[in-house]
């Protein structure tokens, strides 16, 4: 989902990463708090110490956010889920498990512990504040963060996807009618809802006067209605999937190009006449890595004529790689958390096809075509 990122380190074996998108709610965070809630609340603070509080604030709403993620993160590594990674971005973070969950149990437990974290959080600053309150700055951050982790548990408890409160109520739903996908419909589409609930809600709050708090809240039901009509999207894709393994859409005539050609060459005899993407670099009569148009450019145009294929192409051992036999959305999620376009589909005999992303979608626009 987010591949502009920066890598901060691990956290149970987890790694944690901070998108570009951040800084921008980091700012804006911080001046609201300098110029607004502070100032209206500490009366004879200096300037410097508005703009210092409202950094040291802006972090800290962020690590209950990251606190947040990682008790999602954790029941679901419970539950036998792998999860490489939790993002923080713009509107907070999301941790990105790497399979859905086996059972309504498994999603109900993994959603639920996402509010209760927050919950949590929200006691414990608020236990805290008796013990600051010789000091105004500990016990004015500790009210805010206890004010907002109350509202960050209670805003995920709303039951539309891909809020806590909706998985908590894709739960219930698939629990009850034993359909994992209609429960995803379901809840997906109530998450839209929400969505739409809350953009109305912020343009009225503009209409009102109150201007950056209604845009807010009208960006955020945007973005809950955008990720829930995608959710939807994804899950007619799959039930047009179905079954089909990754050998029924891959590419079995895959380009080829010897490793020996230069760059230069590669460019204008092979990828400008037909059209390529990718192609798969031969080396001693056998295939010894793939290249693709993300590679070449990242060489310097005047270095193109000194560049052998084999200097820049990805090694047969660094490919991300996919039997044949695999489920063909297993390969559309792999590709997704990887960040590739091409998958080159290898059996004991080596590479027997590269399945794409265009492949897949070109394949399905068949077989809707024949259906219609």
């Amino acid at each position: 989902m987010f591949r502009h990122t920066i890598p901060l380190g691990r956290i149970f074996g987890i790694r944690i990463d901070l998108d570009y998108s951040w800084f921008l709610i980091l700012g804006l965070l911080t001046w609201a708090l300098a110029v607004s809630y502070y100032p209206a609340e500490f009366g004879n603070w200096s300037t410097g110490e508005y703009w210092v509080m409202g950094l040291v604030t802006a972090l800290m709403l962020f690590v209950s956010v990251l606190i947040h993620e990682l008790g999602h993160s954790v029941v679901a590594q419970r539950f036998g889920m792998a999860v490489p990674r939790i993002t923080l971005f713009v509107f907070g973070g999301v941790s990105e498990i790497a399979e859905e969950p086996a059972s309504p149990r498994a999603e109900f437990a993994m959603a639920a512990v996402g509010p209760l974290t927050s919950f949590a959080l929200a006691a414990l600053f608020w236990e805290l504040e008796p013990l600051v309150a010789s000091s105004a700055p500990l016990l004015a951050l500790t009210r805010y963060l206890a004010y907002l982790n109350l509202i960050l548990g209670a805003f995920n408890l709303i039951p539309g996807f891909p809020l806590d409160g909706g998985r908590v109520f894709r739960a219930i739903v698939w629990r009850f009618t034993g359909d994992y996908h209609r429960a995803t419909i379901v809840a997906a589409g109530t998450g839209r809802v929400f969505g739409f609930l809350l953009i109305f809600l912020g343009f009225w709050r503009v209409l009102a006067g109150d201007f950056l708090n209604g845009l807010w809240i009208a960006f955020i039901g945007w973005f809950l209605e955008s990720a829930a009509a995608s959710m939807l999207i994804q899950e007619r894709l799959k039930s047009l999937i179905g079954e089909r393994r990754v050998a029924y859409a891959m590419k079995r005539d895959f380009p080829r190009v010897p490793g020996d050609v230069n760059v230069q060459e590669l460019v204008d005899k092979y990828v400008l006449p037909a059209g390529a993407r990718y192609f798969v670099v031969d080396s001693n009569g056998g295939p010894a890595g793939l290249v693709t148009l993300g590679r070449i450019k990242e060489v310097p145009r005047p270095l193109w004529p000194q560049t052998r294929v084999s200097q820049v192409m990805i090694p047969m051992g660094s490919l991300n790689t996919i039997p044949s036999d695999a489920h063909l959305w297993d390969a559309l999620e792999k590709m997704g958390r990887d960040g590739v376009n091409q998958l080159p589909v290898v059996d004991r005999n080596g590479i027997v096809g590269v399945l794409s992303r265009d492949d897949v979608m070109q394949n399905l626009r068949i077989q809707q075509a024949l259906a219609a």
